[in-house]
């Protein structure tokens, strides 16, 4: 038996060779192991396994020099490639995973977080033909927050997601002009502002000075960050994995090699969507207009859908009221989401987001391990409830958190734990979701109850407040709503995945109830309909509307044809859901609808003004159109197939909803949706559905201050039955006040469930009317 700290040399029966300190028969202290197939490690040995520092170098011409931790790359080192790339940083368990700095082969350079071995957190990527980003990072990609600038010194401050921007951001143009919008997996989409060059506003030069300042900052931060570690820190993605092992058996030590594939900085596809937007150039239609630029005075009003120009609209700001210049100036804000709940003041809103989670996270965890059984009636009970005391201290049955002391109370767990099945939710993606480190995020009403609502962090679920009178109506409905979900897997109520209420000190109580968001989809929601079939105080202000109002009746100016079957299917459910309600003696719910336009590509040429269309080049092919001389035949945006299980994602997401539905336009068979840009999506009762959407043009267009360019559109519809906790009985006193009044029935809000629910579909056929 060697003693520990002599140098003894070793060969293996396979060839392998070890020369060095042993302890016992294994490796200990300094030593200089050699495979078989040429690998070399000379370095620390504690009981047959590399750990401390030391060198290791392959076949293939990669090494690494640094931490080892039982037989791992594990702290900081620095890896060579055999392809020429460096990294130098942390790594955990083989992988690169913390800060570190990589050099690529093609001599682009990422200084930055890494992930199990991927770019996730905060980093900068520089290319190396003079592109930059800045930003925030998600499994490799640019996601979140991030500043991306061009070599040709154009720039984008905005959101990101999946290395394309999305959502709101400012783009600004190497010749000084800005657009302030938003944008859909890198297409303009939806409202925006675009600020000539020259433009002497001076929320625009604030705006401009403020992106070159934080600029800076984060240059010099990313780079100090490297420099000033005790070590220079880490870079992501290796080209081979390996571990190792001692083989007791034969007293060998082998080395295993398994390849990782390496990460790509960003693809073509994902440089050709970051390169400069063509359609943002400066038009000019006249004279005047130069004159305008000239002054600096003039902004141009863009609607975009799916990156193609559908509106454009002069503003002369210097003839502008107060009011609308601060509506224009809300363009250049960065744009914020709240992480927190607020419905109390001051820091109480973040105690009740606290509250809120620690809760959840409580029910759930404790009702999930029950051996499943059928649902029973003392499920419903009033005893039927998880009662919990959650102090901060934490307690023999709860943890010590960061929040205030608060009671916590779920309703009807088992049976809500059965509904969340029935909607095939994971209760550990369900808590996931609501629990997550991002938080909640408030919305904006939509009604006037006085409700408020927020979002899950990933925009899965709605969670909205209740009054007590509204909670009571749900407790009693509830078993007759798991027994109609039970039956219609299809039905298009709102589906409900919780029911909870927390008591603060003071007697300061909050109710909750968890819903699933019909409007969680692949696709962007370009408008959205609360309908409830009455023309009673049924319109939305013109100056109150922008991307993420919710409109209602009278503002409704589409009618929608989509396939016989899809649309037999569509009110064949809606009677039975209305039906039900009718039983529950509920009224006033509506029919929230979510609209998704598909742009007609080919007539990009006459959206445009007239000069830009000289600087666009215009590709039958890309476009997507058959151009036959001057004339054009729009391209098919929407198109059914036969459904193809393996094609389509059957991952179910809180909307979905039921089973796949069958159109005649495909000989009565299950269909999918193809999304030219998008892919093969489930077509399901309410959700992905196609239809074409006519303009109801307005008789009047001379009084019109803007006149639509199109008659009809390719659309993708959303919808479900919501708002379904106002009883009849509440508001029965109010009867006889509507018929003294001889209202119209088609005028009122609230008449009794039966004609309530018959005047809702009566409308309801008319937006969607039978095909001719």
């Amino acid at each position: 038996m060697e003693d520990s700290g002599s140098i003894t040399e070793k060969v293996f029966s396979n060839g392998d060779a070890y020369v060095g300190s042993f302890k016992g028969i294994l490796p200990h202290g300094k030593g200089k192991y050699t495979w078989s197939d040429g690998s070399v490690y000379d370095g620390c040995w504690e009981e047959g396994k590399m750990t401390g520092e030391g060198r290791l170098i392959w076949p293939s011409g990669a090494s690494y020099e640094g931490d080892f931790s039982g037989g791992y790359l594990h702290g900081f080192g620095i890896f060579n490639g055999s392809d020429g790339s460096i990294y130098r940083g942390v790594w955990r368990m083989n992988t690169q995973h913390g800060i570190g700095r990589k050099q690529y082969q093609n001599s682009d350079v990422y200084d930055g977080c890494w992930k199990e071995g991927v770019r996730e957190g905060s980093g900068r990527y520089a290319w190396s033909n003079g592109n930059m980003y800045i930003g925030n990072w998600k499994d490799g990609k640019m996601c979140g927050r991030g500043v991306m600038k061009w070599f040709d010194g154009d720039l984008f401050d905005g959101f990101w997601l999946n290395g394309l921007r999305h959502g709101s951001g400012c783009y600004r143009f190497a010749d000084g002009s800005y657009y302030f919008g938003v944008w859909t997996k890198g297409l303009k989409d939806g409202l925006g502002m675009f600020y000539p060059a020259g433009s002497k506003h001076r929320f625009l030069r604030k705006t401009s000075d403020r992106h070159d300042q934080k600029r800076k900052k984060q240059l010099s931060h990313t780079s100090s960050t490297i420099s000033e570690s005790v070590k220079p820190k880490v870079n992501r993605s290796i080209s081979e994995r390996f571990s190792y092992s001692l083989l007791k058996g034969s007293g060998s030590i082998s080395l295993r090699t398994t390849s990782q594939g390496e990460d790509v900085a960003l693809d073509d596809s994902s440089r050709d969507m970051l390169a400069c937007d063509s359609s943002s150039v400066l038009s000019q239609s006249s004279d005047d207009k130069s004159d305008f630029l000239e002054t600096g005075s003039v902004a141009y009003e863009r609607e975009y859908t799916q990156g193609v120009l559908i509106k454009e609209r002069i503003i002369n700001i210097s003839r502008l009221s107060r009011k609308s210049k601060q509506r224009i100036k809300f363009h250049a804000k960065e744009v914020k989401r709240r992480s927190c709940v607020y419905f109390l003041e001051g820091r109480k809103s973040y105690y009740l987001m606290l509250n809120l989670q620690l809760g959840i996270r409580y029910s759930v965890g404790k009702i999930t391990p029950v051996p499943i059984r059928e649902v029973r009636q003392s499920d419903f009970g009033d005893q039927a409830r998880i009662k919990m005391y959650f102090p901060r201290k934490g307690s023999q049955f709860t943890p010590s958190h960061h929040s205030i002391d608060f009671y916590w109370k779920d309703y009807c767990p088992m049976v809500f734990r059965y509904l969340r099945e029935l909607f095939k939710l994971d209760a550990a993606e369900y808590m996931m979701s609501i629990c997550g480190d991002d938080g909640l995020r408030e919305l904006s009403s939509p009604g006037k109850s006085g409700s408020l609502f927020y979002l899950s962090r990933d925009d899965r679920f709605v969670i909205k407040t209740l009054k007590k009178s509204e909670l009571k109506v749900l407790l009693k409905m509830l078993p007759d709503y798991y027994r109609h979900v039970k039956e219609h897997d299809n039905t298009l109520i709102t589906k409900v995945f919780g029911l909870h209420r927390i008591s603060l000190k003071r007697g300061k109580k909050v109710r909750f109830v968890v819903m699933g968001n019909m409007f969680c989809t692949e696709l962007r929601i370009h408008r959205r309909y609360d309908l409830k079939g009455s023309s009673h105080g049924r319109f939305t202000k013109k100056d109150r509307i922008d991307e993420a109002t919710t409109l209602k009746d009278l503002d409704l100016k589409y009618e929608f044809h989509m396939d016989k079957l899809l649309r037999e299917a569509l009110f064949k459910q809606l009677s039975l859901d209305c039906r039900f309600l009718e039983s529950q003696n509920i009224i006033d719910y509506s029919l929230l609808l979510g609209l998704h336009f598909r742009a007609p590509e080919n007539l990009i040429s006459l959206l445009q003004p007239p000069d830009s269309q000289n600087n666009v080049e215009t590709n039958p092919e890309h476009e997507g159109g058959i151009f036959q001389g001057e004339l054009s035949i729009p391209p098919r945006g929407l198109i059914l197939v036969t459904h193809e299980p393996s094609s389509v994602s059957t991952t179910p997401g809180p909307h979905i909803r039921g089973s796949t539905l069958r159109a005649m336009s495909v000989g009565d068979k299950e269909v999918d949706l193809l999304v030219p840009g998008t892919g093969r999506l489930r077509v399901q009762l309410g959700v992905n559905m196609p239809a074409q959407a006519n303009q109801k043009l307005m008789q009047d267009e001379a009084a019109s201050v803007q006149v639509e360019l199109f008659e009809v559109y390719d659309v993708v519809l959303y919808l479900g039955i919501i708002d379904i906790l106002q009883e009849y009985n509440m508001k029965k006193k109010l009867e006889h006040t509507y018929k003294s009044l001889q209202f119209d029935p088609m005028s009122v809000s609230v008449i009794e469930p039966k004609l309530y629910s018959k005047r809702f579909i009566n409308f309801l056929e008319k937006v969607f009317p039978v095909e001719p």
